[in-house]
């Protein structure tokens, strides 16, 4: 492991960016300190956004707030832009501040292309801020991996749910989604 690696913090990256040094159509996050370059969307990944916020517009309405590609600030030297966030609502829309751990109730990745490191490294960035529910919509395996009771070390509870199961978020009980209805046709 290298030791010599100087980190950026969140507030840095945000001067970075207002000082023009990201191209204004790069696709970046800040994840343990690194910039990180996003995948470029594909339709699969984009028509499971456009479906789930849809659903998730329609069956939670005026309870949350749901942020599309929008930052979370987990820590001092993370703020990934997590496909969706479902949040607590806020009077002023976050104009003052990205939403943190505290104010989401649900981070959803939609993945095509970024399975591997939406569950290596964002669902462990996501666990040690105390994000207290993570999905991962898999839209090439048709499947869902749901991610509770968060630690410093990671998820402790994960469970990799098929097309056919209905799930509700942990702060929702009474929302119940089929994975099929996030996934679409074939």
């Amino acid at each position: 492991m290298l030791t010599n690696i100087r980190l950026i913090n969140v507030e840095e990256y945000h001067k970075m960016a207002e000082m023009g040094i990201f191209h204004p159509e790069e696709r970046l996050e800040l994840i343990a300190g690194q910039i990180i370059k996003m995948s470029a969307k594909g339709t699969a990944q984009e028509s499971a956004i456009t479906r789930t916020e849809r659903l998730l517009r329609q069956r939670l309405a005026d309870k949350v707030l749901l942020r599309i590609q929008s930052p979370v600030q987990l820590d001092d030297y993370s703020e990934p832009e997590p496909d969706i966030s479902v949040v607590k609502p806020n009077p002023l829309d976050y104009e003052d501040h990205h939403p943190n751990a505290s104010e989401v109730f649900l981070v959803i990745e939609i993945a095509d292309s970024s399975l591997k490191y939406d569950r290596e490294v964002k669902a462990i960035a996501y666990a040690k801020s105390g994000i207290i529910e993570y999905w991962i919509l898999d839209v090439n395996g048709r499947k869902l991996y749901m991610y509770r009771l968060p630690s410093p070390d990671g998820y402790h509870s994960e469970s990799i749910l098929a097309e056919d199961v209905t799930i509700s978020p942990l702060a929702f009980g009474d929302c119940a989604i089929r994975v099929r209805e996030l996934l679409g046709k074939i």
